[in-house]
């Protein structure tokens, strides 16, 4: 009987190189299983692969040493526990995202809940090549977002309420790019300076600094046989809806102007800089 590998690879059967063997990714969205996952995980790679699993540099979980002839009862178990088949090939893989504000001290975003929302709207889209989603909470960057096709940091954008301060000199202390000076009672903040970390906003004892949640988002980045830096070049992305006309319109770029096997960065380069920039600044703009 032939054997369809383009069809098993795009539901997450990877082939392995040992005959007859695959390794099944499992779609595990900003990195979070619940309990049940986990056990579910654990019983199927027990049964049906050699009894441990592979965790990726992507979050995801990789069941290796799946015969074929289990995979439908692989696809039915898993199921049971809430756990579904991955991606592989030219598409949206599965969203990247650290625990961000909710958990996190230095968060700014909710990371959690836009992959969420970016893996509702674009999980397994087909492209040109392969598309990766990171999301990072702040400027701490554990996602690494430059190195995703789009890469979502977390930002805060901060201002100083003088009546509040009492110019004690703990967020010029706080803010490593010395945006912030105190003399006396007269605080200087150098906007151009600041890269929207938000740590003078949560490092302040009387709320001198407020901040309204934002978003950077980086378009382009590679970290394979090439490495790229992805491009910031938006201005801050204040609310989720601006948010996810930029996305839409990068997506909706590459799905037009890409060439099969052509990563997005390539596309970009190809097609333009100038005009890419142009559409993503319309989208901006609404």
């Amino acid at each position: 009987m032939a054997v369809d590998y383009a069809s098993l690879k795009k539901g997450g059967f990877m082939r392995q190189k040992q005959k007859g063997m695959f390794s099944l990714r499992l779609q595990v969205v900003g990195g979070n299983l619940t309990a049940e996952n986990i056990k579910k995980i654990y019983e199927v790679a027990e049964k049906y692969g050699k009894g441990y699993v592979h965790l990726t540099s992507r979050q995801s979980v990789e069941i290796p040493f799946i015969r074929f002839e289990d995979i439908e009862e692989v696809k039915e178990e898993l199921a049971k526990g809430g756990c579904k088949p991955g991606v592989c090939g030219p598409r949206v893989r599965t969203v990247t995202a650290c625990q961000g504000n909710t958990l996190c001290p230095s968060g700014n975003i909710d990371s959690y809940k836009i992959a969420q929302e970016l893996d509702q709207r674009y999980y397994a889209r087909e492209l040109p090549h392969k598309f990766k989603f990171g999301v990072t909470g702040c400027q701490n960057n554990c996602l690494k977002a430059e190195e995703n096709d789009l890469g979502i940091k977390g930002a805060l954008d901060v201002h100083w309420e003088e009546e509040k301060c009492i110019f004690c000199g703990v967020c010029e202390k706080a803010c490593r790019e010395n945006a912030i000076t105190i003399d006396g009672n007269t605080l200087t903040f150098d906007a151009n300076r600041c890269t929207y970390c938000g740590r003078c906003e949560k490092s302040c004892p009387t709320g001198a600094w407020e901040g309204e949640n934002a978003y950077i988002v980086s378009f382009g980045g590679l970290f394979g046989n090439t490495i790229n830096k992805g491009a910031s070049f938006l201005p801050l992305i204040k609310d989720e809806e601006q948010l996810y006309r930029v996305t839409d319109a990068a997506i909706q770029f590459f799905d037009e102007k890409g060439k099969s096997g052509e990563r997005f960065k390539f596309t970009i380069d190809r097609v333009g800089e100038d005009k890419f920039k142009k559409e993503m600044e319309e989208a901006y703009h609404g």
